[in-house]
């Protein structure tokens, strides 16, 4: 079976099918092509064990996903494959209804646009780079979370500790009826901020600290990547004031991680972990110095 983009059932090869297809004789594999290019989702029982659900995220609509999620959550079969184009196909395993109902969710969440700013430039980084990187720490933690299976235990400031992370580490707490960020860990080693704020930055929402435009506009990722359960890589171009009563800014360019963590309760911790990927200024003595200093990186970039 098969689920047109607007939620309703054919069967494959059917007169119905070929009638949403708008093409009545396809010399192609035309569920494939359905699947990849027009949002169909392909729903099929392998044996009498396991079904199996393919789909191409990026194109599937709602109606779609509510008319797959509700079948499933109807069935008795308690093995479920899910498998998804993203730059190549991809297969996952998921044994439980409520498991399969929820990754296709993740699956088909739209991706993150950060608002745009011209003091804040993010430029979304290659993720299996990162991984084929023996040599990064930040390989190792996202390592780390795979084999948690992202549940967060007090190992994980342990293990960051072992890997000379905790410094450059901060941990968001994510509650789903109150959506704003806040601060549950501060490393030490993030200049812009004031060497108490470690300590009295703990309960604060992101969006609080000294510069509110930067807290604000960080804060939209660790909600999204709180709320779509998948990790994030990007790499991160900032003019950050450090006093607000003060023109100077602060340039940071740094990689980042961000990995969310299930925890006991309903709160998702997001763990950002960065590194330098240039040395950091204390303080740019003119802003408007800084704001030009931005706008070159960010015109190289583009």
């Amino acid at each position: 079976m098969l689920v047109t983009s607007d939620g309703q059932w054919v069967l494959q090869d059917s007169a119905e099918f070929l009638a949403a297809l708008n093409d009545p004789n396809p010399d192609y594999d035309a569920a494939a092509f359905a699947v990849k290019n027009l949002g169909f989702i392909k729903f099929q029982m392998l044996g009498d064990a396991v079904i199996e659900v393919e789909l191409h995220p990026r194109n599937v609509e709602l109606p779609a996903l509510l008319a797959v999620q509700q079948q499933i959550l109807s069935s008795r079969v308690r093995l479920f494959r899910i498998r998804y184009f993203d730059t190549s196909w991809r297969s996952e395993i998921t044994p439980s209804a409520e498991g399969a109902v929820s990754r296709l969710s993740e699956l088909c969440t739209p991706a993150f646009a950060p608002p745009p700013s011209h003091k804040f430039l993010v430029e979304p980084a290659d993720y299996s780079s990162l991984l084929a990187d023996e040599a990064s720490s930040l390989r190792r933690m996202a390592q780390k979370w795979r084999m948690s299976f992202g549940h967060f235990s007090p190992s994980i400031i342990s293990f960051a500790i072992e890997q000379q992370l905790l410094s450059r580490m901060m941990i968001f707490g994510v509650k789903p009826r109150r959506t704003d960020p806040v601060f549950r860990f501060i490393g030490d080693g993030f200049l812009f901020l004031d060497n108490d704020y470690s300590l009295v930055g703990i309960g604060e929402k992101v969006e609080n600290q000294p510069d509110k435009d930067y807290g604000g506009w960080v804060s939209e990722f660790y909600k999204s990547v709180a709320s779509t359960g998948q990790p994030r890589y990007d790499h991160v171009t900032a003019a950050i004031r450090v006093d607000p009563a003060q023109p100077n800014l602060f340039i940071a360019r740094y990689e980042r991680l961000l990995l969310p963590w299930k925890t006991s309760s309903d709160e998702v911790f997001v763990s950002m972990m960065s590194k330098r990927l240039v040395d950091e200024d204390a303080a740019e003595p003119d802003a408007a110095e800084s704001k030009d200093r931005l706008s070159r990186i960010s015109a190289k970039s583009a």
